[in-house]
C-alpha cells in the first residue's frame, strides 16, 4: 500500500503569526515538503492544480518535473488534473514528458475541478463539464495508446493522423485516478477503462463515500477488469499530529478556525466526528485511519492533507516526522496484516511493464528518418505497422 501527503497549493494567511507566504516563499516551501516527504520513507507527493488566487499550483508538471529531479524514488503525482479545461492533446504531451524524466515515478489524478470561474477562462462551459470530462478523456486515453489518431467530438476540432509525442515511457501510459467527491458518472468512467478511483472524502460523511466506491467497485467487475475486491481505490484524508492530544487540538484549533475551507463552519470536534479529520495523538490518527479500510475496505493509496490552512513550513516538517516516523508505519503493518491476499498492490510504472511484457525488452518508440510531420509519409515509428499488428485481436 502507498503512503504520501498532498497539497491543494492554498496560500493562506498564518492566523497565529499574522504573516502570509509570498507566492515565492509557498513554492519553495513546498519543494521541501515533497523532498521531505521521501526523507521520512513516504511513498507519494501529490499537488493540485489551480489557475486563481490564493493557489499558486497552475502548472504542476513544471513542478513535479523539478521535484522528481531533486528526488530518488518519490512517486509524483496529482490532486487533480483538470480533465475538463486542459487540452487532453497537451495532457497527453506533458504528462508524457513528466513520465520519461521522472523515469515512471509518476501518475496522475483527473477530475473537473470545483471552481466555476476557471472554466470560461479556457473557453469551457461549466454546463457541459461531465461531457467534457467524459469526452476528453476518452481522446486523452486514446492518445496514449495510439501511435496515429483519428478522432472527432464535440468540444474540440478534429485529428486526422495526429500523433501525440513523446509517446509514454516504455509505450505503457501513465496510470490514471479519477478523482470525484460527489458524482457517479466519474466512477463509473474510471469502473468502465480499468483505472483508479480516488474519493477525496476530506468533507462528506462516509456513507457517502461508501456508496460511491461500492458503485465503483460493482462496475469495475461488471466491465471484466477484475472482481471487485481487484479494483483501485485511493482515499484522502488531513491530519494534524502532535506527541500529545491536548497540544494537536490546542495547535491546530486557530488554524481550523480562520481556514476558508472549513472557518466559521462547524466546530472542529464536529468536523472531526463527521469527516476523515484527524487531530491527535499519532496513535490516535492512527486508530482513525484504520477505520477507513472497515468502512471502504482494502485499498491501494492513502494521501493526507497536512499543508494546508496557513500551517508554517517548520509545522508541516514536523508533521511530516510523525507521520514518516510513527504513524505510517504502524498503519502498513496493521492493514498489510489484515489485506485480502486477492487485493493488488497499488499499481507502479514497473509493475505495469512487467505486465505488458514479460521478460521482453519493452518497446522505445523511434522515429522514421526524415518524415517531416504528423499528417504526411508513411507511419511515424520504425515498428508501427508490427504494434498495429500485435493491438489485432487474437495476436
Amino acid at each position: 500500500m502507498q503512503f504520501g501527503v498532498f497539497s491543494v497549493s492554498d496560500i493562506t494567511r498564518d492566523p497565529v503569526s499574522g504573516h502570509t507566504p509570498s507566492e515565492a516563499e509557498r513554492i519553495d516551501a513546498v519543494v521541501q515538503i515533497a523532498k521531505k516527504t521521501e526523507e521520512v520513507g513516504l511513498d507519494v507527493f501529490a499537488i493540485g492544480e489551480h489557475h486563481n488566487p490564493p493557489f499558486f499550483s497552475s502548472a504542476p508538471t513544471t513542478l513535479l518535473a523539478f521535484i522528481a529531479a531533486a528526488t530518488e524514488r518519490l512517486i509524483l503525482t496529482t490532486s487533480t488534473t483538470l480533465i475538463t479545461t486542459n487540452d487532453p492533446v497537451r495532457i497527453a504531451e506533458e504528462y508524457a514528458m513528466l513520465q520519461h524524466l521522472s523515469k515512471g515515478r509518476m501518475d496522475l489524478m483527473l477530475g473537473r475541478g470545483n471552481t466555476a470561474p476557471v472554466y470560461p477562462w479556457f473557453g469551457q462551459d461549466i454546463r457541459q463539464s461531465l461531457p467534457l470530462a467524459l469526452e476528453n478523456y476518452n481522446l486523452l486515453h486514446r492518445l496514449w495508446r495510439e501511435d496515429v489518431i483519428d478522432w472527432e467530438g464535440k468540444f474540440r476540432t478534429p485529428l486526422q493522423g495526429f500523433t501525440s509525442t513523446p509517446r509514454p515511457l516504455d509505450d505503457v501510459p501513465p496510470f490514471v485516478w479519477h478523482g470525484s467527491i460527489r458524482t457517479p458518472e466519474i466512477a463509473e468512467q474510471a469502473a468502465y477503462y480499468g483505472d483508479g478511483f480516488f474519493a477525496n472524502h476530506i468533507f462528506w460523511p462516509k456513507e457517502h463515500y461508501m456508496r460511491l466506491i461500492k458503485f465503483y467497485r460493482q462496475r469495475y467487475a461488471h466491465y471484466g477488469h477484475g472482481t471487485e475486491q481487484q479494483a483501485i481505490v485511493g482515499l484522502g484524508g488531513q491530519a494534524y499530529i502532535a506527541r500529545r492530544s491536548q497540544d494537536a487540538i490546542k495547535e491546530f484549533r486557530p488554524y481550523f478556525n480562520e481556514a476558508p475551507v472549513y472557518g466559521h463552519g462547524p466546530a472542529m470536534e464536529d468536523f472531526m466526528r463527521q469527516t476523515p479529520l484527524s487531530v491527535g495523538s499519532p496513535q490516535e490518527v492512527i486508530d482513525k485511519t484504520l477505520t477507513f479500510r472497515e468502512h471502504f475496505g482494502d485499498y491501494q493509496r492513502q494521501l493526507f492533507l497536512i499543508d494546508h490552512a496557513g500551517l508554517p513550513l517548520k509545522t508541516v516538517l514536523d508533521q511530516l516526522e510523525l507521520l514518516g516516523g510513527e504513524v505510517v508505519p504502524t498503519l502498513r503493518k496493521e492493514l498489510a496484516a489484515k489485506r485480502d491476499p486477492q487485493v493488488p498492490d497499488a499499481p507502479t510504472h514497473a509493475a505495469r511493464v512487467k505486465a505488458k511484457y514479460g521478460d521482453l525488452v519493452p518497446r522505445q518508440p523511434r522515429p522514421n528518418a526524415n518524415r517531416g510531420d504528423n499528417v504526411t509519409g508513411g507511419s511515424p515509428y520504425q515498428d508501427t505497422d508490427q504494434v498495429a499488428q500485435a493491438a489485432q485481436p487474437g495476436n
